[in-house]
């Protein structure tokens, strides 16, 4: 497959973005993207829970638009109308996952190895279980297996998807993070092997952004290996709620409470300014216990700091600002979302979603990892500087 040149291209703009006809548009451009034919797609998250499973929902969901058969292999149990997922492989295996013995060793294994040992052996059981199709469309980092196990079967098309940047590029991006922020270990280098070896064996790869096609066309990969696949965020973040008058400033920002993410230099920014009536919410989860001291000493020192897990939609509806200052996303369904919403966004220029951000109206592309820049972004949005 080939890079799309229809309207729904990656970077084109035939009107603004997530209006109707933009959805439209998009819709269009994700079912001329996959194959014809009885496909398997899988991936390790659920289908349609978190930014990887709303991606893989939308895979599948265009598939089933498009009137082609897909069977889906993910992490979770349950079923739908357009797909079938087996058995987690945890509860087929009846044995322990290996990430599972990791975690009870008695000295810490790094994240690295344990999404290594987790997307192994994901790959392998889902390469043991493949389906009867043509084509299979499986996730990178995951996929090795898989990849080679349906061309053995003889599958017409072998095609990976990625989900972020060439592996390269995250590497790189992930380790300025943590030299600015050494409170985790980085873990995409232990997945740089498994990652070039799927980019190797795939036919085409699925790219959700220009961001991401650049990274593969900076590394040296054929632009024709390329295709365009846009990503919308869930129909459910919409402006439609009600937004009342509210005293305080709140700042949102949705996503796992990671390094890379840029969580710890938005908590660093958000403490320098003093105002009283603003407050910085963050809805989402920490996997390391650096993360969680930062994060925790950060509100005991400062009040106005809070983290709020669950669903993010009623933090947007009352958010005046969401801040996603990652230092590497494929996309970023997170500020896309709040996009939906009406909420402005201020995004690193290392998101994939920065495209639909309309400069100055609807949100700011800063520079990655700027202290400064991204303090004077959000004192000037607090003054009604931006976005009035």
């Amino acid at each position: 497959m080939t890079a799309s040149t229809d309207a729904g291209a990656l970077g084109s703009r035939p009107d603004r973005p997530l209006t109707a006809h933009w959805r439209e548009t998009a819709a269009r451009a994700q079912e001329a993207a996959l194959p014809r034919g009885r496909a398997m797609v899988s991936c390790t998250a659920p289908l349609g829970a978190g930014g990887l499973g709303r991606h893989l929902y939308e895979i599948v969901d265009a598939l089933e638009r498009a009137g082609q058969p897909a069977v889906c292999v993910c992490g979770s149990t349950r079923e739908s109308a357009s797909a079938s997922p087996p058995a987690h492989p945890r509860h087929r295996l009846g044995i322990p996952y290996l990430t599972r013995l990791l975690s009870a060793l008695p000295v810490p294994v790094s994240p690295g190895l344990r999404t290594l040992a987790f997307m192994t052996e994901f790959d392998a059981y889902a390469a043991a279980h493949l389906a009867v199709a043509e084509h299979l469309i499986a996730f990178n980092g995951q996929a090795l297996a898989q990849l080679r196990a349906a061309r053995r079967a003889g599958y017409e098309s072998v095609a990976l998807v990625s989900a972020n940047s060439h592996m390269r590029r995250v590497i790189r991006q992930h380790a300025l993070a943590h030299r600015a922020y050494p409170l985790e270990r980085s873990w995409p280098r232990h997945l740089l092997r498994r990652n070039l070896a799927e980019y190797a064996e795939a036919d085409h790869i699925y790219v959700a952004s220009r961001y991401v096609r650049e990274s593969f066309l900076e590394e040296g990969l054929r632009e024709e290996m390329l295709s365009d696949f846009p990503l919308t965020p869930d129909p459910r973040y919409d402006a439609s709620g009600a937004r009342g008058a509210s005293e305080r400033f709140d700042i949102v920002y949705v996503g796992s409470l990671a390094v890379h993410k840029g969580v710890p230099l938005l908590i660093d920014a958000f403490r320098s300014l003093p105002h009283a009536d603003m407050r910085l919410l963050l809805v989402g989860g920490w996997s390391t216990r650096g993360m969680r001291r930062f994060v925790q000493e950060a509100c005991a020192g400062d009040r106005r700091i809070s983290v709020c897990p669950g669903d993010p939609l009623p933090r947007l509806r009352g958010a005046r600002l969401c801040v996603h200052p990652a230092y590497e996303d494929g996309f970023a369904y997170a500020p896309a979302e709040a996009l939906a919403c009406g909420v402005p966004v201020l995004v690193s220029d290392d998101t994939g979603m920065k495209d639909l951000i309309e400069p100055a109206r609807t949100g700011l592309v800063l520079p990655t990892g700027d202290l400064g820049a991204l303090v004077d972004a959000i004192e000037a949005a607090y003054r009604g500087e931006l976005f009035a």
